[in-house]
């Protein structure tokens, strides 16, 4: 990380858990390639169910057996091992783990924290050859940052709006509220206390939605008591989400803040065979050139799989404008945003009178010193397929990338929602709004079809769902302006939720 410096070995440190990805049963990718022309375009495909899944796609009974016969060789233990998301867990000594995989571990020391942080590359051990494609948690620095913005208090000439407003301003289809859809949010951080919901919902005039914490790798649902840190993201998250889908469940999967904590969170989502979701929003990232190779294409595979079994991945695209915060000369888009089976989700600054849309134009605070819609073009993965149509430019070094985002919503704190975090009422910004708010539409928008959207991306760029937008085409993040149709700073736009509704539902058999 920026500024940080060796202090030491971490050998005396104790026992620490690494994850291992393994191979897929088949090399015959579970969704057809994003890339390539062809089936990727099919939007009346059908999913698997997550047994299915495992059985097709995952993990080989036989790797995972040989697995156990290394750690235990190896003075190694198994902690979990799991079929579908093809993830092992192993606890061991530092020692036994540099070791096997050939690197040294050391303690870093940065401005506001520490982390254990390798060096050199990882080694895969022979007897494990071909097996194993990804090691998570040798390296443990914080991986993600929030995308939220809180306004503590707001300037002359704000405008605060409820969820609610901003979703019947979208025009959210009526007789809905997410009834039957369950709702996953990813949280690397902070928590939420079920009174402080429980009051913020009764204050909207709304019935607080059921809410159910998941651990994984040890993180649980921890409220710090500071607004302006990570419990600002949880709440705000359940509280944009469950105002406008107040009839759907939540499930809050609280993860470590690190590349594997990022992976098994999203795995325990997609992969969860007792909660099951059918979306997954997610308002944590970080820019691209922030993860490592194998960070980023093993959480482009998890997002994979959950476009295989019909589970919608909705994620912030990112508060820092074109160059995603990080004050370099070349525009940045933030990751995993990037994926081209996540739906990147931009924000807008949203002006309402009446309850009715006066002007909706590109999120861009960066002459006051705030944020910026995020935005732009990958330099990691290539233009999908659903992208052919669309003017995506090409990246800074000239790669035809993954044009980000796809949707937006309103995301400027200056024109923000009224919450309640740790007991305080503030208004929140940022595109970590837009992912639940989305969220919560697709989960109306599923209980009206009946049936799961699933992987939307290429639905939404079909040339009859255009309607389904309000198109903005004013205003810059940076280096990208608006337009009319798909751009780099809201993508196809904000929604229309009646009409997208109408776009999406199938053709009548009769």
């Amino acid at each position: 990380m920026t500024g940080a410096r060796s202090v030491g070995q971490v050998r005396a440190e104790g026992r620490l858990t690494v994850t291992l990805l393994l191979r897929r049963r088949t090399d015959t990718p579970p969704y057809p390639d994003p890339l390539e022309p062809g089936p990727a375009a099919d939007t009346g495909r059908l999913y698997l169910s997550r047994e299915e899944f495992a059985q097709r796609h995952g993990a080989l009974p036989d790797d995972l057996a040989r697995v156990r016969e290394f750690a235990q060789a190896n003075g190694l233990e198994v902690r979990s091992e799991s079929i579908g998301p093809r993830l092992v867990r192993l606890a061991g000594t530092v020692e036994s783990f540099e070791r096997t995989f050939g690197v040294s571990l050391e303690r870093w020391a940065f401005e506001g924290g520490a982390y254990r942080g390798r060096t050199g590359p990882v080694q895969i051990p022979t007897e494990l050859e071909g097996i194993v494609q990804g090691v998570f948690g040798l390296d443990d620095r914080p991986q993600a940052r929030t995308h939220f913005r809180r306004r503590a208090t707001p300037a002359a000439g704000d405008h605060v709006y409820t969820p609610t407003q901003v979703a019947e301003a979208y025009d959210f289809p009526t007789g809905t509220d997410g009834a039957g859809q369950t709702i996953a949010i990813l949280e690397l951080g902070g928590g939420f206390s079920p009174s402080d919901l429980q009051s913020y919902f009764q204050s909207q005039g709304l019935a607080s939605p059921s809410v159910t914490d998941v651990s994984v790798d040890g993180a649980k649902n921890a409220p710090t008591g500071d607004p302006s840190g990570p419990d600002g993201e949880v709440q705000l998250d359940l509280e944009v989400a469950g105002s406008v889908a107040p009839g759907a469940s939540f499930v809050v999967y609280f993860a470590p803040n690190t590349d594997a904590g990022f992976l098994d969170g999203v795995a325990a989502a997609v992969h969860d065979t007792t909660h099951r979701p059918s979306l997954l929003s997610i308002s944590w990232g970080g820019p691209e050139s922030s993860w490592t190779v194998q960070a980023r294409a093993a959480l482009n595979t998890a997002f994979e799989d959950a476009a295989t079994i019909g589970v919608t991945v909705l994620v912030a695209a990112g508060d820092g404008g074109a160059d995603d915060g990080t004050g370099g000369p070349h525009p940045v888009v933030d990751f995993p945003a990037s994926s081209p089976f996540a739906l990147g989700c931009g924000g807008t600054t949203l002006v309402l009178e009446g309850g009715a849309i006066t002007s909706e134009v590109v999120w861009d605070d960066r002459g006051t010193g705030g944020g910026a819609t995020g935005g732009g073009v990958s330099e990691a993965f290539a233009r999908p397929s659903y992208q052919a149509s669309p003017p995506v430019p090409t990246a800074p070094n000239g790669f035809a990338g993954r044009g980000v985002p796809d949707v937006a919503g309103n995301a400027d704190p200056a024109t923000g929602y009224s919450v309640r975090v740790d007991g305080v009422a503030a208004t929140y910004g940022g595109t970590s709004a837009v992912a639940p708010l989305w969220a919560g539409l697709l989960a109306r928008l599923n209980q009206s079809l009946g049936s799961a959207v699933g992987f939307v991306n290429p639905k939404l760029y079909q040339p009859a769902v255009e309607s389904g937008f309000h198109d903005v085409t004013v205003g810059t993040n940076g280096a990208y302006s608006a337009g009319p149709g798909w751009d780099p700073c809201t993508g196809w736009g904000t929604p229309d939720g009646a009409r997208l509704l109408a776009a999406l539902r199938p053709p009548s058999s009769a």
